[in-house]
C-alpha cells in the first residue's frame, strides 16, 4: 500500500515564556506575603503534583529557597492521589525523575500514604489529607492550571484539584472519583477542595501556566482567600492559550502516550477522544476517525493509560505495558474504558494498512494523515500533501519540508520527530 507525501508543519503560537522562570517565582512569592502569616521555624509542607511540568524544578527549588530564607522549615511531598503506582516509593520516584529529590531541593521529601479526615462535605464526602502535611504549620501547594481531560467547567485541573484530590492520597482519590461518577467531577473538586479549605492548613499555592509551546507563560502565588476565584480565571487564560492540531484528519498518529503527557494519556482535548471510548465529544475541535498509537513515553513508567481511546496500537507497546499501575489509575478514575486494549498489529506498516480503509474512503489516495510525537507537542505537526492547500491556506502554518513516509527494515515508522532531550525538570 503507497503513502502520501508528508509536509512537517511548524505551527506559529504566540511565544509567552518567562524569561527567568525562578526569578518570576521569587518575585511573586515575595509579594505574596505568606511568610507573613507565620513565626520563624514554622514547618512548611510543600505539596507537588506528578505532571510533567516545565522547569518543576526549578520552580519547587525557588519555592523551596523562599520559606527557608523566610526563616521556617519547609519540606516537600507528593500530592498525586493514585499515581506512582499508588505507593510511597512509587510517588517520590515520580518526583525523582523530575529532579526533585532531597539533594537537589535542599530540603527533607516525605513520601508517606497515612491521611487524617478533614471532616464530610454537605453531600458526605469524607475529605483527606496526607498526615505529615496536616500535621504541619501551613500547607502550600505547587501545581499547573489546565483544562481536565474528563470534562469541561469553571475549575478543571490546578491547585483546586491537588487539594481535593492530591493531598488525599489513594484512600481520598479512590472516595472522591466513586462521588464523582454520580456527582460529577467539577462538584466533587470544588466542594471537597472548599472542606479543606475549611481545615486551616492551606497558606495558598504557586498556580503554573503554560503555553501553546508549554513554557512557563504565568505564575502567580495565590492567597488561600482566593484560591477558587483565580483557579476560576487561570484556568479561563490558559485555556485562551491551547495549542490544537489544525484541521480534521481521517488518521492521526502519535508516535507515544504517556502519564508524563497528560492525565489520560494523550490530551482527550487534543486527540477529540473521551475517557469512556466517545469519538470526537469536544466541540469547536476538529474530527479525528482513527488513532494509531505507536509506543509508550519513557518517562510513564510503563504506565498505558489511555491506549483504550486508540483504535489501533502497536504489539510493542502492549508488550512493554506494566499492567499494576495501568489498572490502579484507570480504575480509581473509574475509567476502565481508557485501559481498553485495542487491535494491535507486529509492525507500523501493518497497523495502517488494516485501519486505512475503516475510514470510509473507496480511493486510499484521498485518506488524510496527521503525525504528532505527542499531544502536548503540537509546534511540530507531519500533514498528508494531499492537505497542502489547506496547509498553504493558514497564515499560523508554515512548511518546512516534504518528506516520504518512511519505514525501517522491520517495517516500523521512522519518526520525523527526533525526541526532545528529557533534560531534569523539562516535560
Amino acid at each position: 500500500m503507497g503513502f502520501p507525501r508528508l509536509l512537517l508543519v511548524r505551527q506559529m503560537f504566540p511565544d509567552r515564556r518567562i524569561p527567568d522562570v525562578a526569578a518570576e517565582v521569587r518575585t511573586q512569592l515575595a509579594a505574596s506575603g505568606f511568610a507573613a502569616r507565620l513565626k520563624p521555624g514554622a514547618r512548611i509542607a510543600i505539596g507537588v503534583g506528578s505532571r510533567g511540568i516545565h522547569a518543576i524544578a526549578s520552580i519547587v527549588r525557588s519555592t523551596v529557597q523562599y520559606w527557608k530564607e523566610a526563616g521556617m522549615q519547609p519540606f516537600l511531598f507528593p500530592a498525586m492521589g493514585s499515581h506512582g503506582a499508588a505507593s510511597a516509593a512509587g510517588q517520590a520516584d515520580v518526583l525523582a525523575h523530575y529532579g526533585i529529590t532531597e539533594a537537589s531541593m535542599g530540603c527533607p521529601l516525605v513520601s508517606q500514604l497515612e491521611v487524617v479526615s478533614l471532616g464530610k462535605t454537605d453531600d458526605g464526602i469524607e475529605a483527606f489529607m496526607d498526615k505529615l502535611a496536616y500535621d504541619s504549620d501551613g500547607v502550600m501547594l505547587v501545581g499547573r492550571v489546565k483544562w481536565h481531560t474528563d470534562f469541561a467547567g469553571k475549575i478543571e485541573s490546578g491547585l483546586f484539584k491537588m487539594m481535593a484530590i492530591g493531598l488525599g492520597k489513594f484512600a481520598g482519590a479512590q472516595r472522591y472519583h466513586s462521588y464523582a461518577y454520580r456527582l460529577g467531577l467539577e462538584h466533587v473538586i470544588t466542594t471537597v477542595g472548599r472542606q479543606v479549605l475549611k481545615s486551616g492548613k492551606i497558606l495558598g499555592g504557586l498556580a503554573i501556566l503554560e503555553d501553546a509551546n508549554h513554557n512557563t507563560g504565568k505564575i502567580d502565588a495565590v492567597p488561600v482567600e482566593a484560591m477558587e476565584q483565580r483557579e476560576a480565571e487561570n484556568l479561563a487564560l490558559v485555556k485562551s492559550w491551547m495549542a490544537k492540531i489544525p484541521m480534521d484528519l481521517d488518521i492521526l498518529i502519535l508516535d507515544e502516550i504517556g502519564k508524563n503527557i497528560s492525565g489520560a494519556g494523550m490530551d482527550t482535548k487534543v486527540v477529540n477522544r473521551g475517557v469512556n471510548g466517545e469519538y470526537n465529544p469536544w466541540p469547536n475541535t476538529p474530527r479525528f476517525e482513527r488513532i494509531f498509537v505507536r509506543d509508550l513515553s519513557e518517562l510513564t513508567y510503563n504506565s498505558a493509560v489511555g491506549l483504550g481511546m486508540a483504535d489501533v496500537v502497536t504489539d510493542r507497546l502492549v508488550d512493554r505495558t506494566n499492567w499494576e499501575p495501568t489498572i490502579i489509575n484507570s480504575l480509581t478514575a473509574n475509567t476502565p474504558a481508557a485501559i481498553r486494549t485495542p487491535v494491535h498489529f507486529a509492525t507500523d506498516r501493518e497497523c495502517l494498512e488494516r485501519f486505512t480503509p475503516t475510514v470510509g474512503k473507496l480511493d486510499l489516495s484521498q485518506v488524510t494523515y496527521g503525525w504528532i510525537r505527542n499531544s502536548m507537542e503540537l509546534g511540530r505537526i507531519g500533514i498528508s500533501e494531499n492537505l497542502r492547500a489547506q496547509v498553504e491556506s493558514s497564515p499560523q502554518l508554515e512548511i518546512e519540508d516534504a518528506i516520504d513516509f518512511e519505514f525501517d527494515g522491520e517495517n516500523n515508522l521512522i519518526s520525523p520527530f527526533a525526541p526532545v532531550e528529557e533534560t531534569v525538570g523539562a516535560h
